[in-house]
């Protein structure tokens, strides 16, 4: 194992990396911007480093800072979490080009599943459906037109190096295309550094997110640890997840869960990542894309199957063998998970930073809550607004949900606003209870 790890994230993953590490024996160092030189997590590491100011572009997404810190700290590995660097294959270079272990696949399974084009391709040779669409960047107005009307509008115009759902613009008819093309260019360049595009076939109605979680070390065993059900989302972000999916039968859980250990051994994947697929009212399903890293919604996964992910995460970066086989994997009861944002889902979802006044969390059995704020935190503006995860689990899906009544109910989160009024809602919606909700489902009946 590891002697000393550099966690390159802030909030509830960098607090969640910390005690898996400290449980196997790893000594951490945090990283911090000056927006979050209060906050909690960085005092429960063995060290922590100010890398810089709060805008991210100048502490955790700079590499050179990043680099530094470990190297002042002397660390052999660096785990990114999500977001920011956690997908970056030139972030993954520098580390192992400095003797530095990236806690994560290699750097040219990340760039060829990085490319969303290339991992469309690499999906099909696999013998994994994907909708009709371009099969390559598109090069002109009139290629992305011919296709489009080949395969039928609506059409998504997505980045080629986009994901997690950014990066999107959905085109019903010919106008609708070309200038979704042109706007959808320049926020790629922006966002992502790489203006190219691809379209494909778009599912409207009854189109359900279902994701299976892989894991796979470097002795080639990979194995799948089920599936979450990811629809509640807003502007194409999740906000709910559940596994198993309520929505899909054992056939198809079996077809999903081949599909993505076919994608994990032809990409050559190694440590943990995660298959995302539509799953159409038909029964139909499509790869979307892979996420090369730890999920927001890993917890999920966790507690229907007992498998600390993070710690697996460090054991295969290490050299270490899997210590399960596919025929150990036996997922029990159901778990759900609400991401609790510093939003107002009654504006828009406005971000609603400022300081907590009052918190209390809930407790209890079947409940956990992953999170890094208490009474006094101001949530800065400069990040991602999520401040908190609730998880339960419990035997049926019908106790889950009574279950996350009941800590949603007991959860105290005061002087600023959070979605937690929202999920209140959902679970005593007709359609999330019946488990026949979709993708377009906050929006169709919140906005």
């Amino acid at each position: 194992m590891f002697s000393r790890i550099l966690v390159a994230n802030r909030g509830e993953i960098a607090l969640r990396i910390i005690r898996a590490c400290r449980e196997v024996g790893a000594e951490t160092v945090a990283v911090y911007s000056e927006a979050d030189r209060n906050a909690l997590y960085h005092h429960f590491a063995d060290e922590s480093i100010c890398i810089g100011p709060g805008d991210p572009s100048e502490s955790y997404l700079s590499i050179p800072r990043i680099i530094s810190a470990a190297e002042i700290a002397d660390v052999d590995a660096i785990h990114p979490g999500y977001g920011f660097l956690a997908e970056n294959s030139h972030f993954a270079e520098i580390c192992r080009s400095c003797k530095i272990e990236f806690i994560g696949p290699n750097a040219e399974t990340m760039k060829l599943l990085g490319d969303k084009v290339a991992a469309r391709s690499l999906a099909k040779k696999a013998g994994v459906p994907v909708f009709p669409g371009s099969d390559g960047p598109i090069k002109s107005d009139e290629e992305a037109i011919e296709i489009a009307e080949r395969v039928g509008y609506p059409v998504g115009i997505k980045a080629s190096g986009g994901g997690g759902g950014r990066g999107i613009r959905v085109a019903h008819n010919k106008v609708s295309l070309v200038n979704g093309l042109t706007v959808a260019s320049t926020e790629a360049e922006i966002a992502f550094g790489n203006s190219s595009l691809y379209i494909e076939k778009w599912i409207e109605g009854g189109a359900r997110h279902v994701e299976v979680q892989v894991i796979a070390d470097h002795h080639g065993h990979a194995i799948h640890l089920g599936e979450r059900d990811c629809s509640l989302q807003r502007r194409r972000q999740k906000l709910l997840e559940e596994s198993p999916s309520p929505s899909i039968d054992d056939g198809l859980r079996r077809r999903l869960c081949d599909a993505a250990i076919r994608i994990a051994k032809a990409a050559n994947y190694t440590n943990a990542g995660t298959v995302e697929f539509i799953v159409d009212k038909d029964g139909n399903f499509y790869f979307i894309e892979v996420n090369c890293r730890i999920q927001v919604e890993h917890p999920v996964t966790e507690m229907v199957t007992g498998i600390d992910l993070v710690q697996q995460q460090l054991k295969v970066a290490t050299g270490d063998k899997l210590e399960f086989s596919q025929r150990d994997i036996h997922p029990q009861g159901v778990a759900i998970e609400c991401r609790i944002n510093a939003e107002d889902p009654r504006n828009f979802f406005k971000p609603s930073p400022g300081r907590i006044t009052k918190y209390c969390a809930p407790g209890g059995p079947g409940v956990r809550v992953d999170s890094h704020v208490y009474a006094g935190y101001a949530v800065p503006p400069n990040y991602d607004s999520m401040i908190s995860k609730v998880i339960v689990h419990r035997r049926t899906r019908d106790e889950a949900i009574n279950c996350m009544r009941r800590a949603l109910s007991e959860y105290v989160i005061e002087g600023v606003s959070t979605t937690i009024p929202l999920f209140l809602s959902v679970f005593g919606h007709s359609a999330y209870l019946s488990g026949s909700v979709d993708t377009g489902f906050i929006e169709e009946t919140y906005s």
